[in-house]
């Protein structure tokens, strides 16, 4: 099995704006992430089609959840960030950056926006950022982005490496 990033790379451990901070998604987020999924329900069940995610997540299930996270961060097999306001008071969303078996790319990455974020374009610039980032530090030749810069439509048309 190939990895999914090479041994050798230093895997970024935060990046920094002036508006929000990205760092490793830990099991010691759970107060705040929750407060931040179950009060942007309805914007996140908009961003996979048919997605039905949090409905009925609880405290319980999105710290198992947040300890999946960790562990796939701290193994490299995945990598999710919480998107924290810069004094660490706020969840203001979530970064995965993700395997993918789809021909032709390398990563999946999704992100979301606290719900109350989305009409100041938080979401927007953070996707912006996160481009960005993954040009700069990540060793990523193509990554997707489902959703936004490929539609939904056309990436489930994308076949796998092994088909």
């Amino acid at each position: 099995m190939t990895p999914f990033v090479p041994r050798e790379l230093h895997v970024p451990a935060k990046l920094e704006t002036a508006e929000f901070r990205l760092r490793m998604l830990t099991i010691h987020d759970v107060v705040k992430d929750f407060d931040a999924v179950v009060t942007s329900v309805n914007h996140l069940k908009t961003l996979r089609p048919g997605g039905k995610w949090p409905e009925g997540l609880t405290l319980e299930q999105n710290l198992i959840d947040l300890g999946w996270h960790q562990k796939e961060f701290q193994i490299r097999r995945s990598f999710a960030y919480t998107v924290v306001s810069l004094s660490e008071q706020t969840v203001k969303g979530c970064v995965y950056i993700e395997p993918t078996r789809k021909r032709g790319y390398d990563a999946e990455v999704y992100l979301w926006a606290r719900q109350s974020e989305l009409a100041n374009g938080l979401e927007e610039r953070l996707y912006e950022t996160v481009q960005r980032w993954l040009t700069n530090e990540w060793p990523f030749e193509k990554a997707a982005f489902p959703g936004r810069s490929i539609p939904w439509d056309s990436w489930s048309k994308i076949p796998d490496e092994t088909q």
